[in-house]
């Protein structure tokens, strides 16, 4: 362990932002935190899996996906990163905004093929009921849209750039804005004669509005005095939001509820995403100072090496343990309504089984993430095919 330790320590460029990667690092391992804790599975008469939240029977537990809705800090962070690599970028824009798709698509579909294959399997050689293989494709796909909407944001970097450059940290407040105006819309005194499509329209700036805020950072252009200004205003308007104007209290969709902030991103998820990313710009310079240690910097490391990995395979890494379960009935913590204490102390017993399973899925699909010089026309083509059915099967299109 000492020896891995000096080289991650040896290998690490003198210029590297520790703080950053940190942040980076915390925000990933909350995606696969949060599923695990908040993704339940009940059973139905045939033996299928569905799936279930306890925060249904637990709303008082909403606190807690304050702190685990961290994607503000990734998309602040991946800002950062975009607007610093494409300052620094050797070619042109388009080889820059390439090179980094090539990096979010490879993984992508790499897993969408790999389960294009395994849902055969799972149904005519294992019987699993085509409830369950739904239910398993659902949250397959869950964080990857995730992965199209930051694909976006990516293409859109010479612009956050150039506003970052014109407009500073205010260059994000016109999303803000956009978003504001469809939450009156859907919510407000005229929420019946709105559009169902209305709320999509918050998608791409809810989401792009901490990748914008990250582009200015990465710019030189959010200092101390804006990220107070974030931290509390951001604070201020969440608390608004949650007692004058009774938005949902879960940062995560919750079955049966007529509202969900993240699906597509209300105003509360844009104001946790200026809290937290005040905080991050505040923290920045103690993180750093913190991740000097190598005992600290090296998971640090590890974790952002893979984090493709991270992000599409954990759901997967959990339904290895749920689907098998399921043969044998409910299991405490696992497969069975989670309506009681219980079933949350079972689960806390079970993200240890779900973290080991996906180190060892991680170390074939980190393969995922490499270029694919070795695969051919025709290999990259039927994995294409392969991907596609997946998706028509998992969004319910087939």
């Amino acid at each position: 362990m000492s020896g891995l330790l000096t080289r991650i320590e040896s290998a690490t460029p003198a210029h590297r932002d520790r703080a950053v990667d940190g942040l980076r690092a915390l925000a990933l391992l909350a995606v696969p935190t949060g599923h695990w804790l908040l993704g339940g599975f009940t059973l139905s008469a045939d033996g299928a899996l569905h799936n279930a939240s306890p925060l249904s029977a637990f709303a008082d537990l909403s606190p807690v996906s304050w702190v685990l809705q961290t994607l503000g800090i990734f998309f602040l962070v991946g800002g950062y990163a975009s607007a610093l690599s494409y300052r620094r970028r050797a070619g042109s824009t388009r080889a820059w905004l390439g090179g980094r798709l090539a990096r979010l698509g490879r993984p992508v579909l790499g897993v969408c093929a790999v389960w294009a294959v395994l849902l055969p399997v799972l149904h005519h050689g294992l019987g699993a009921p085509v409830d369950t293989l739904r239910t398993a494709s659902t949250l397959v796909v869950q964080p990857l849209w995730f992965v199209g909407v930051y694909a976006v944001a990516t293409a859109l970097t010479p612009l956050c750039v150039r506003a970052a450059r014109r407009l500073g940290c205010w260059a994000a407040a016109p999303l803000l804005g956009s978003v504001a105006v469809v939450d009156f819309l859907r919510y407000g005194p005229y929420a019946d004669s709105a559009p169902g499509w209305l709320s999509l329209v918050n998608v791409l700036p809810g989401w792009l509005f901490a990748y914008q805020l990250g582009a200015s950072w990465g710019e030189g252009r959010v200092g101390r005095r804006h990220a107070w200004g974030l931290l509390v205003g951001g604070a201020a308007l969440f608390a608004t939001l949650l007692l004058v104007f009774g938005y949902p209290a879960s940062m995560v969709g919750v079955p049966g509820e007529a509202r969900t902030n993240s699906h597509p991103p209300s105003l509360l998820v844009l104001a946790l995403a200026a809290a937290q990313s005040g905080a991050a710009v505040l923290l920045r310079e103690r993180l750093g100072r913190l991740l000097v240690r190598p005992v600290l910097w090296a998971p640090v490391v590890v974790v952002n090496l893979s984090a493709m990995t991270v992000l599409c395979w954990h759901q997967t890494a959990m339904l290895a343990a749920a689907v098998p379960a399921s043969y044998a009935g409910e299991v405490a913590g696992l497969v069975g309504a989670p309506d009681s204490v219980g079933w949350i102390l079972a689960r806390l017993a079970w993200l240890p089984v779900f973290a080991g399973a996906l180190l060892v899925i991680g170390r074939y699909a980190r393969a995922f993430e490499s270029p694919w010089t070795g695969t051919g026309p025709a290999r990259r083509a039927l994995a294409g095919l392969l991907a596609a059915g997946f998706a028509v099967f998992a969004l319910g299109l087939g």
